[in-house]
């Protein structure tokens, strides 16, 4: 497994030679590799390929075939769904929504303490909604309604934040929004991310590593050698590399 060192590494999450899979399928076969406190870490593949299955083992959802995952005690998540999971005819206001993320640390009469609200508040300043919480929240754009769902994840005070195609049916403009808005998450709240897509190009200025996800294996690689020439073109076996122009990242075929 390709990762490099790094200087001042806190692992939060451990994979040892994992397999994971189905019904005695195997999806994903021999992972090994470490989630460090404060990663923005992309885990990247086609569809199809494991990248959800590897979400779920992080979650600790989805026990191990073989090998093992290593959690560090009182590790608290953040898990943003895809948006089209949550019925938009459900009569939601985006306020009610966001206070969702605070029903795992309630107690069993599930009644918002002011403490409660005060996090529902701030997560909702956080991804710029604050004057939207009586709003609907079938009514919001996508991009709204995925802010409203990054919310309802960040009340929840996470240690990481694991989101799973969070610009999926977002033009490059909302992409380019929500990424950014990702990207100021992780650093201003100091927390660490932890996203999946299957769009190289969505996360390539943002993230630490990449965690390439192909034919049941998966790969974990810095930034550094992902911009190395050659390297994706023999990773994805077509002629592919990356460039930099302006301090921006970005895909160039051929």
């Amino acid at each position: 497994m390709a990762g490099g060192e790094r200087t001042g590494r806190e692992p939060v999450i451990i994979f040892d030679g994992v397999s994971l899979g189905y019904g005695g399928a195997t999806v994903l076969g021999d992972v090994s590799y470490e989630i460090d406190r404060g990663d923005f870490l992309g885990i990247i593949g086609p569809n199809g390929s494991g990248k959800t299955t590897m979400l779920r083992a992080i979650l600790g959802n989805l026990k191990p075939i073989d090998g093992s995952v290593r959690v560090s005690p009182g590790l608290r998540f953040g898990y943003v769904i895809q948006r089209q999971a949550l019925d938009p005819i459900f009569p939601l206001s985006v306020g009610e929504v966001v206070e969702m993320g605070r029903y795992p640390l309630l107690g069993p009469r599930r009644r918002l303490s002011p403490r409660d609200r005060e996090a529902v508040a701030h997560s909702l300043d956080v991804v710029g909604l604050a004057e939207m919480r009586d709003f609907a929240y079938r009514d919001l754009s996508g991009g709204q309604k995925q802010r409203a769902l990054l919310a309802r994840s960040l009340a929840s005070e996470p240690d990481i934040l694991l989101l799973d195609e969070p610009t999926n049916d977002l033009d490059v403009s909302g992409e380019t929004r929500i990424m950014d808005l990702i990207h100021d998450i992780h650093h201003r709240e100091n927390i660490t991310v932890v996203i999946v897509s299957h769009l190289l190009h969505v996360v390539l200025n943002h993230v630490d590593r990449l965690l390439f996800i192909k034919d049941g294996g998966a790969t974990l690689h810095p930034m550094e050698e992902v911009m190395s020439s050659g390297f994706l073109s023999g990773l994805y076996g077509v002629g592919i590399s990356v460039s930099e122009v302006n301090g921006k990242r970005s895909i160039v075929m051929g």
